[in-house]
């Protein structure tokens, strides 16, 4: 009995996440009146396939694809190797003043985004990289949660093997690459979702940035579907489900090892 509640129970607030993406998914191929109209009704009445192609006419959102492709798998991928750098040396170098420096670097994730916004936007526009792929990747290579999560990574790592792999003549960097990232893959890959998750989701920071429809990015295109007459419901929740669909799969790639770093860090700490 406590089993079948237990599953009851998580099978309740399963169906309960998964209904907004269903319903999205569903009023996606439904027409704009139908999708407008107060009813509870999830399936459409008739499948409308044709509001796919009637999307990609009201923005140019394969330009948008992969602008936000390339954005945010070269900004996860350049937070992932500036952390895994950092967090090693905070971790495993000894150099003076480490500890000041690693709090000053922790005090930093307690500034809000909007304060640093102005200071980072005039630093862009000085540096001549408004409305250019630099000022949508270059602001976010680094963060401190990445390399705060690598760091404590490597210090659960257990001290014989980094002291077996000097006496093997490894120095850091040998030992980053040939032991090292096997040992945090787990980690690395967790890093590199959220990496890749915060600027695909993104939508102030390129939007401000950039001025021509070359540059913009997926989150940007979806204000194509609100109007002054109001919002196109049908193809608004069409174009939110293609756009959901990158993440998805990214996902369903890494979860094992998003499960693994999980795991491991409920074992440690």
């Amino acid at each position: 009995m406590k089993r079948a509640v237990a599953y009851l129970v998580l099978g309740a607030g399963a169906a309960v996440m998964a209904y907004p993406f269903i319903w999205m998914a569903t009023t996606a191929f439904k027409t704009l009146p139908e999708a407008m109209a107060p009813s509870l009704a999830l399936l459409p009445a008739r499948w409308q396939w044709g509001n796919i192609a009637l999307t990609f006419q009201a923005a140019p959102f394969g330009r948008y694809f992969f602008n936000s492709l390339l954005i945010s798998s070269v900004s996860g991928l350049a937070v992932v190797v500036t952390s895994l750098l950092a967090g090693y040396a905070f971790a495993r170098i000894r150099f003076g003043g480490r500890q000041i420096i690693f709090g000053l670097l922790l005090a930093t994730m307690m500034v809000p985004f909007e304060v640093t916004f102005i200071p980072n936007f005039v630093t862009i526009t000085r540096l001549g990289w408004y409305n250019t792929y630099a000022a949508l990747i270059i602001p976010w290579c680094a963060n401190a949660f990445g390399i705060f999560l690598v760091r404590q990574a490597f210090l659960s790592v257990p001290e014989d093997l980094y002291e077996a792999a000097a006496m093997d003549g490894c120095g850091h960097f040998r030992f980053l690459r040939h032991i090292g990232v096997g040992l945090v893959k787990p980690t690395l890959a967790t890093l590199f979702l959220f990496a890749f998750l915060g600027s695909y989701n993104a939508l102030l920071w390129p939007l401000v940035v950039t001025g021509d429809t070359s540059m913009r990015v997926v989150q940007v295109g979806l204000a194509a579907f609100v109007l002054d007459s109001g919002v196109r419901l049908n193809l608004l929740m069409c174009a939110s489900t293609i756009v959901i669909m990158p993440s998805i799969v990214l996902y369903l790639f890494t979860q094992r090892y998003f499960q693994e770093s999980a795991l491991s860090a409920g074992l440690k700490g």
